[in-house]
């Protein structure tokens, strides 16, 4: 069945649309979606089909599908389950190929309704029928304008924010909220069960929609975790998408051997795959349209550091810690830009940032103002907060400034602080298209967002991924001589893989008797770290599988009858293959790099704090491969292992581009061999600066 845009067009422009299951009772759903075809101002054919006949909202009811005359390029069905199937081969047979099935009934209900939905599927192949749903409550484009829902008028006013929902019920909620809150929809698109078409298969003819500014989706999950990264990003370089992931907090994660395993849940593939497509994920439903509005309405700023506006103290407080909490910071105002505000300002008002007029301030002096601190150069966008004056009404206040914001390339956004004496404020803000929100803290995380878009468009025109010279035919011969035998890798095929990667690794000898890791040991040279040979321990450490610093022959003997000795008592039952000899190294930094891969998203690497206690700091970070160096300074810069390369107190400056080098290559490796379920390595030790990096203890599983 086709994926692409061309095959969801009727969706969007049909030219006559039948409904099955149309009914002249004001009490049934087929009655609101039959009222709402016939009140939206719809411009083309509706049909209403009911094996009773008759008529309804002045028009003839035809018996069935086959009945119909031309032109009809979509169906809505909204009848029981049980004969849903029937229509769908009516429909087929008809030759309509784009589908909506409203009914519910289906996979939601258990294993017989499962059944149904799998026979529609099959029908639906059979005539190349797209279909929307089952279990939805259809789509709305109040351009067209179509409203093919049945929820209760009046729909939403038409506007610039399309919302695609996994959800009916939100739909629903949000059409009310949305008219509330003064802001317009584009599309909405309810999916339903998604048996056939989802969130990624929507999302370019949603986004050709010339009225639609901002996507906006509601998710439960996606389809096809690594086609909705390929459809997004290739979006969000023309219009922002804002996500709500919700499932976020599942009562069980599955166990995992690795560090990376466990750290690797759900949620960080999730985040990691909206930062690579682009997608800014919001926490809350308010978020998602907040941020939305700001996006549509506003222009992008060329920095963090915002001015805050305020006509009373407290408030420009709140602003200002908002900010920070956002990533945002204030702006430092030039003296010239004080020396205009002292003109416009009583001698009583704070000329710094945030800027305090002081609560008799008047209309005039928000808008001159608001000038002044939008033409400082060193102001990259203003944040206005405002109770209702004592003086003069937030109406007024409001209509002198919205010129002033309509003019400036920087974004403005208003927080109006109160609820009836600002009403007037409210309708002169949202009739101008200005974002207004009632408390700061939401004004400062819609310029924090515009920032976030901003940064990602820059960014975005001078990221490639990056693509080393591998001996990728080594790697694959590693693995073809392991056959189907699957698990962790020994230390020698291990070795060589990341030879092939450029991944520098610490040499080793595996001994099995005292004698043999004496030998070794003289071979290596002293001082060497003795780490126990077993596929069935994970981490070493936490059993006395590790020794350090052995100095003499007689060291090595000893420790290697104590490693085996503690493994023996821990794990009776151990597969034990002997014990690693290694050098020790000098000392560095230590951190963790892994890789997995994500049954949705493919491969996500892993970059953080290292050692024993990885799982307990949670200082990780997470990026799908392949990565771009921007992706990689991203993971350095949102840990503290990362940002404690640069050097802190008594530890000098790390390797810091090694380490990248070393995201990159540990990226495209996972990229290149998805067999590689799992790559850890821990410690990853960093000398300083300039003298690289080494694998000290690393472990692969295949599967």
């Amino acid at each position: 069945m086709q994926n692409s845009s061309a095959s969801l067009a009727p969706y969007f422009s049909p030219r006559g649309i039948a409904l099955v299951g149309a009914s002249t009772d004001p009490s049934k759903l087929g009655y609101g979606l039959a009222r709402n075809l016939v009140q939206c101002n719809y411009q083309g054919v509706v049909y209403f089909i009911n094996p009773k006949g008759g008529s309804l909202l002045g028009r003839p009811i035809y018996p069935t599908v086959m009945d119909l005359p031309d032109p009809v390029d979509m169906a809505i069905i909204l009848i029981p389950a049980a004969g849903v199937a029937n229509v769908l081969k009516e429909c087929g047979k008809r030759g309509i190929h784009a589908v909506i099935v409203a009914s519910g009934g289906f996979r939601e209900t258990g294993d017989q309704g499962s059944k149904l939905e799998k026979e529609l599927m099959d029908i639906a192949r059979h005539f190349g029928i797209r279909m929307i749903g089952p279990n939805c409550i259809g789509l709305l484009d109040t351009h067209l304008p179509l409203d093919a829902t049945f929820l209760p008028p009046p729909g939403p006013p038409p506007g610039d924010v399309a919302f695609i929902s996994h959800s009916g019920a939100i739909c629903a909620a949000v059409i009310d909220w949305a008219r509330g809150q003064g802001f317009g929809l584009s599309r909405l698109v309810s999916l339903g069960n998604q048996a056939d078409v989802n969130e990624t298969d929507v999302l370019a003819p949603v986004a050709e929609d010339q009225f639609t500014r901002v996507l906006t989706l509601y998710l439960e999950g996606v389809s096809d975790g690594q086609r909705f990264v390929h459809e997004a990003r290739k979006i969000t370089r023309q219009k922002p998408i804002v996500a709500l992931k919700v499932g976020r907090y599942p009562s069980g994660q599955r166990a995992a051997a690795s560090h990376t395993g466990a750290l690797a849940g759900q949620e960080n593939a999730f985040n990691a795959a909206f930062r690579k497509a682009g997608v800014i994920r919001a926490d809350t439903t308010e978020e998602l349209f907040d941020w939305a509005r700001a996006l549509a309405w506003c222009p992008l700023p060329k920095g963090r550091a915002i001015a805050v506006l305020t006509s009373a103290g407290g408030p420009g407080v709140t602003a200002a810690d908002a900010l920070e909490m956002n990533g945002m910071s204030l702006a430092v105002l030039m003296p010239d830009t004080q020396v205009k505000l002292a003109k416009l300002l009583p001698p009583a008002a704070s000329l710094n940032n945030p800027v305090d007029m002081l609560a008799t301030a008047s209309p005039e002096q928000f808008a001159a103002c608001l000038q002044v601190l939008l033409t400082d150069p060193g102001v990259n966008g203003v944040l206005v907060v405002t109770p209702p004056p004592p003086m003069h009404t937030a109406g007024a206040v409001a209509k002198t400034m919205i010129p002033v914001i309509h003019n400036s390339e920087k974004p403005v956004t208003i927080a109006l602080m109160g609820e009836r004496l600002i009403q007037e404020a409210v309708e002169h803000f949202r009739a101008a298209r200005v974002p207004e929100y009632r408390f700061p803290e939401r004004a400062a995380s819609a310029l924090a967002v515009l920032a976030q878009r901003a940064e990602y468009l820059d960014h975005d025109r001078d990221s490639q991924f990056v693509q080393a010279h591998v001996d990728k035919d080594l790697v694959q011969k590693v693995l073809n001589q392991r056959g189907k035998n699957l698990g962790y890798l020994s230390a020698s095929d291990t070795s060589a893989i990341l030879q092939a990667y450029h991944l520098p690794g610490v040499p080793m000898r595996l001994a099995t008797t005292p004698d043999e890791a004496v030998e070794f040991a003289h071979e290596l040279g002293y001082p060497v770290v003795l780490k126990i040979a077993s596929p069935d321990i994970s981490h070493k450490s936490d059993i006395g599988g590790v020794m350090l610093n052995l100095v003499d022959s007689q060291a090595v003997s000893i420790g290697f009858a104590e490693i085996i000795s503690n493994t023996q008592k821990v794990f009776p039952g151990a597969d034990i293959h002997g014990v690693y000899v290694q050098r020790m190294l000098p000392a560095g930094q230590e951190v963790i790099l892994g890789a997995i891969q994500d049954a949705q998203f493919g491969a996500l690497v892993m970059f953080g704090s290292g050692g024993v206690e990885v799982e307990g700091l949670k200082d990780v970070s997470f990026a799908l491969a392949p990565l771009t160096l921007q992706d990689a300074e991203w993971m350095l810069d949102n840990t503290w292992a990362g940002r404690r390369l640069h050097g802190f107190r008594n530890l000098p400056p790390a390797d810091r581009q090694a380490v990248l080098k070393a995201i990159t290559l540990l990226g495209q490796l996972s990229a290149d061999f998805p067999q590689l379920a799992e790559i850890e390595i821990n410690p990853l030790r960093v000398f300083p600066a300039a003298q690289g990096i080494a694998a000290l203890d690393v472990r692969m599983r295949l599967a």
